[in-house]
């Protein structure tokens, strides 16, 4: 049986601060991840995918938190073909990406690029044995088919020798006979596949599919179940409490997920207020592990 370990998607959320989790004296940056790594063994970092991380934040995030911590890291939105902004990279790469809009794609020396600063950045959290995967959360434009394919296979050959994790945001790449064929291509390349849940009355909703496609993690988000998924602020979209027959439905599906995986990874991405949190004691303790 594989280690089960649950978390939250973020540990810095404006939300989750301003609800009064983090008790007074712990509210600063230090204070924050001190508390949160009493509470959960495991966080995702979500900053990540917004801009280029620092070999300092890592350095920090590995000190401050106890020996057998995880994080599992977002991957850089422009290595996943997300829409990313000049001023998310470094002022000496703005030009090349100001100078690739409208060619149809990104120079792939500029992604190498990105890439080893991206990856030399986490090396403490590798080096330290805090390194849980690369979350590549990729968008729904990427339908499946063979250009999906290869650009998948790219992103595994720029991260060789990490561990890496898979969120498909296309329905498609888990409906019906796709579902076999996205497991196998997933467990070719040593990438866990990530299971969703998340609203299921939407055209663009992902079923929650459970595959284990490398022996090493399995990895579950929870997303909530609010049917403004896709429109609206952030709030309205992330906005649902979890409710303990809601969570009862993964409990069989992440143990199982344990019989397969030497770790599972289950992080809760409903974040609008302390409701992630709250979610992931609770799971917790259905789990048995609280």
């Amino acid at each position: 049986m594989g280690r089960i370990r649950v978390g939250t998607c973020s540990w810095t959320d404006k939300a989750l601060v301003a609800s009064g989790w983090y008790p007074k004296g712990r509210r600063d940056a230090e204070g924050r991840l001190r508390h949160y790594a009493e509470q959960f063994p495991v966080a995702e970092v979500d900053s990540t995918y917004y801009g280029l991380p620092s070999t300092r934040n890592s350095l920090l995030w590995a000190d401050r938190t106890p020996d057998g911590f995880r994080f599992d890291v977002k991957a850089f939105s422009l290595l996943t073909g997300h829409p990313t902004r000049p001023e998310a990279l470094p002022a000496d790469l703005r030009p090349a990406l100001v100078g690739q809009r409208g060619r149809g794609g990104v120079d792939p020396g500029l992604l190498d690029e990105v890439w080893d600063r991206y990856s030399a950045a986490l090396e403490p959290l590798r080096a330290s044995g805090r390194l849980g995967t690369v979350v590549f959360q990729f968008p729904a434009r990427l339908v499946p088919g063979r250009a999906a394919v290869e650009f998948l296979r790219r992103c595994r050959d720029r991260a060789t020798g990490w561990p890496m994790a898979v969120e498909f945001r296309h329905p498609g790449w888990w409906r019906g006979e796709q579902a076999d064929a996205t497991a196998a291509l997933l467990t070719e390349l040593d990438t866990a596949a990530v299971a969703v849940d998340m609203v299921q009355t939407l055209p663009m909703s992902v079923p929650p599919v459970v595959r284990v496609t490398t022996p090493e993690l399995a990895l579950v988000r929870l997303h909530g179940r609010n049917s403004a998924w896709g429109t609206g602020t952030k709030e309205e979209r992330f906005r649902h409490a979890y409710t303990p027959a809601e969570l009862a439905e993964w409990v069989p599906r992440v143990r199982a997920m344990a019989e397969r995986a030497r770790e599972v990874h289950v992080l809760f991405n409903n974040c609008c207020g302390d409701a992630a949190v709250r979610a992931a004691q609770a799971m917790r303790h259905l789990l048995g592990l609280s």
